[in-house]
């Protein structure tokens, strides 16, 4: 007696990445539309997951050319542009054998998506760091120093020293370490990207918590960034203690 469909479906959708194969050529033979159609979804994907794996080996080019350093250390920062709350910085030390999936420009990745791979990076990088420029320091010294101050407190903060750093854009002042700019590096790089993602959450849940201390700004929602319905309370409330006074000069006195 043939498998019922639905058993079948079942095994297909439950079944690893690398079970797939075995199963198409089991099920090969069948002709009923339905176990046609659940095999071809499980064909789409294996070649999802195969594209992917092809994109994240093209994220390696960089840390491929340079294999010959011993710890590849991804810079980037999140928080430039918002009118409230501090720049971020993150620096991660990926293994050399890094095959975690997904990782990108974190902008481009969902906020679920970005928790998820958060934790991975956590728990299998060799070394995270991350830094941080208050709203006063970025008063008091410009956006550009503050993150650069960030960059460097981040890489203080990782527990193994890199001796090689692939950045977002930018090179740091005041750092020994070899440094390749790499424009747009989030996307382009496995360890700018996964420093993105560090960079990203730790800041999306700082903000959360300022939005329990200041609920008006909608900060949870919003980031600090100037979404209309945070420029409408800034020009109602004014500034709060975490507000980039020469950001907001054109909202509040």
């Amino acid at each position: 007696m043939a498998e019922a469909i639905g058993v079948i479906k079942a095994k297909i959708q439950a079944a690893a990445i690398g079970e797939l194969p075995a199963l198409f050529l089991q099920y090969a033979q069948d002709e009923r539309a339905g176990v046609r159609a659940v095999v071809e979804q499980g064909r789409k994907r294996l070649a999802a997951y195969e594209k992917e794996v092809e994109r994240c080996e093209a994220l390696k080019k960089y840390e491929r050319e340079y294999a010959a350093y011993a710890h590849i250390c991804g810079i980037d920062e999140v928080g430039r542009g918002p009118l409230a709350g501090p720049v971020v910085a993150g620096a991660v030390i990926l293994p050399k054998d890094c095959d975690i999936l997904y990782i990108n420009d974190s902008k481009k990745l969902s906020e679920k998506k970005r928790e998820e791979l958060y934790d991975v990076i956590m728990e299998r990088a060799v070394a995270v760091g991350l830094g941080y420029s208050t709203p006063e320091r970025i008063d008091e010294i410009n956006i550009l120093q503050a993150t650069y101050e960030a960059m460097r407190e981040a890489i203080a903060n990782l527990t193994t020293a890199p001796d090689l750093l692939l950045n977002d854009a930018v090179t740091i002042p005041q750092v020994s370490i070899r440094q390749i700019p790499i424009i747009k590096g989030d996307a382009k790089s496995i360890s700018i990207g996964a420093a993105s993602i560090v960079a990203k959450v730790t800041r999306d849940r700082l903000m959360v918590q300022y939005d329990g201390i200041y609920p008006e700004y909608g900060f949870a929602s919003n980031k600090g960034y100037g979404a209309q319905a945070h420029i409408d309370a800034l020009k109602k409330y004014g500034p709060c203690p975490i507000h980039r006074r020469s950001f907001i000069t054109h909202f509040s006195q």
